[in-house]
Parts: C-alpha cells; sequence; structure tokens
C-alpha cells in the first residue's frame, strides 16, 4: 500500500452490500468513510468526502447494476479523493456491468463494454469483481487496462450445492457456459447437462432441454451467471414441469439483476427456490462470497502502485 503503513486504507460504500464491506473492513483492515451524497433541485450530484484521504489508499465498493446512475458519483467519488491526496483508488464491483455488448452485432451498435471499461480504468488503478460476463473476451484485461482481480464463483457454489441439495443434476442455459457448468458439477461431484439456447430479444428465448428422464431421482439444478430477465430459467422450467415424476428444479444464480419482476416470475414457473451470490443486494442472497472478494481486495491492496496520471 502506498503512503504510511500505519495509516488504515479508507473504504467509501456507494449502494452496496454491508456484509462485503463489513467483510473488507475486517480483513484489510480499513476505515469506512463519511460522506455527503445527495441531488440538486436540477438533478446534479453533490458529493462530499468527510473523512480525510491524504496518503490513503482509497477503496470504492459498489456492484454496478443500474449502471447509468452510479457512474458519475463514482468518478466524481474517486476525483475528489485523488484531489483530497488519496495514495490511490480502487474499484470493488463485486458485479460488473457492460460486459453484454462485446461486439457489434448489427450495423451501427455500439460496442459499450469497450466505452465503459475506458472510463473505469480512466479514473480506478485496480478493480475487484466477481465473474465478469465473458464470452468473447477471454480475459477482462483484454479491455480493462488497470490491474483486476476476478472472484470465481463456480467452487462457492459447488460448496453450497454440496452442502444444500440432494442428488442434484445441474442443467446450464446454453453451449457457452459448458466449461463453467462443468466445473461447478465436477466440485459437487454431479452430472450435468447443458441446454441449447436462441435468443429471439432481449427478453425471449427459445431452449431445448436434453432428454433428463434417467435422472428423475436426482434435483435439478438450474445454474446461470447472470439472472436479468430470467427467460432462459422460465422456459427450462415450463419444459421440466412437463417430465412426469421429475422434482421440483432450483435454480442459481451468480448475479441477480431479477428485471421486471424475474424473481417472481421464476418462482411461479416451478422453481422451489432461487439462490444468488450477494453481488448485487437481493432476498435470494444465500451464498455469500464477501470472504472471497476481501481476499482479492487484500490482494490487490499489496499488488499495486500509483500509476502515472496525466495531469
Amino acid at each position: 500500500m502506498s503512503g504510511n503503513a500505519a495509516v488504515k486504507p479508507l473504504i467509501i460504500k456507494f449502494n452496496s452490500d454491508p456484509d462485503i464491506a463489513g467483510r473488507l473492513m475486517e480483513i484489510l483492515p480499513a476505515e469506512q468513510a463519511e460522506y455527503k451524497f445527495r441531488h440538486f433541485p436540477d438533478g446534479e450530484t453533490y458529493l462530499r468526502i468527510e473523512t480525510p484521504c491524504a496518503d490513503r489508499e482509497v477503496v470504492l465498493v459498489s456492484s454496478l447494476e443500474h449502471p447509468d446512475s452510479k457512474l458519475l458519483p463514482l468518478i466524481f467519488l474517486s476525483e475528489t479523493a485523488r484531489e483530497l491526496g488519496a495514495a490511490s483508488v480502487g474499484l470493488v464491483s463485486p458485479y460488473l456491468a457492460y460486459m453484454r455488448q462485446d461486439r457489434r452485432f448489427e450495423e451501427g451498435e455500439a460496442v459499450t463494454s469497450r466505452y465503459f471499461s475506458k472510463l473505469i480504468s480512466g479514473y480506478f488503478d485496480w478493480l475487484v469483481t466477481v465473474d465478469p460476463h465473458l464470452h468473447r473476451y477471454h480475459e477482462l484485461s483484454e479491455i480493462y487496462s488497470i490491474p483486476n482481480h476476478i472472484v470465481h464463483a463456480a467452487p462457492i457454489i459447488s460448496a453450497w450445492i454440496k452442502e444444500n441439495i440432494d442428488n442434484p443434476f445441474l442443467i446450464g442455459p446454453d453451449v457457452e457456459s459448458r466449461q463453467w457448468v462443468s466445473e461447478v458439477a465436477k466440485d459437487a461431484d454431479a452430472p450435468y447437462t447443458v441446454l441449447s439456447k436462441i435468443r429471439t430479444s432481449d427478453t425471449s428465448v427459445e431452449v431445448s432441454v436434453p432428454e433428463i428422464s434417467n435422472w428423475d431421482d436426482r434435483t435439478p439444478v438450474l445454474v446461470d451467471d447472470i439472472i436479468s430477465s430470467g427467460q432462459t430459467m422460465i422456459e427450462t422450467l415450463r419444459h421440466l414441469s412437463g417430465v412426469h415424476g421429475i422434482k421440483k428444479p432450483v435454480c442459481i444464480g451468480v448475479h441477480g439483476i431479477f428485471a421486471d419482476g424475474a424473481y417472481k416470475h421464476i418462482l411461479d414457473s416451478g422453481a422451489s427456490r432461487v439462490v444468488t451470490c450477494n453481488t448485487i443486494k437481493h432476498p435470494s442472497n444465500g451464498i455469500d462470497v464477501s470472504e472471497y472478494i476481501a481476499e482479492g481486495t487484500l490482494k490487490m491492496s499489496h499488488e499495486s502502485k500509483q500509476p502515472e496520471r496525466e495531469k
């Protein structure tokens, strides 16, 4: 850590799970900053950091679901901390937004994953996140120019499945998920299959469920990295409901966004329960990744150095 080693890092918690910020303060150890945040009548942001930042490593903690309303305040917090003398500013974002649009699918489309990564890389010295949606990118460093640490949720989910579900049978959402689902299944000592999926719009998908009658003594476990509209899980649940004698499935997601009432729709479609990691605060949070995020943050804190910044 830059500066005086006796000075604790400073945690600025912005719309994040208190469990994650709490573990960060314990493991680093760190102090939580006091700050003021409000909007002027015209909607512009007012910010004031009340805890001294000089010569301290500052860590902003914020998951980035609904990112458009959070990005400007985070940038303002980062730049304010620097102007107040912070030695470095890192970002802990358990859910990292804008990873979906990783290529130009239609002429004229914005490749927003690249633009968003430039903004984050320009205002922070390092990044910690959990399972970003890497499909066409092999590594986060392909688009993020700052050091980063990724917490992989697969072994944590596997441990939860082994402890909480008898005779699980894992089902992945699509062919691209095979490597991730197979890893979860291996660690959970469970068989698995993956769906064939065709997405027809942002909120509509068609799925083809493989033959599963040989596994009717097991509990189906639908696993995905992000549950947004939930349509893949909903369609799969509808297919499974027609299989005689099959147990009610459990649905597991790393990041639970649950747009447009998706959580209720999934339960209404036949899931016995829906469980997510606590990367986005939600009643479904049942798998705690806070300690692993804290350990990754400690690693970045030790490894990071204040980069040269253009004035």
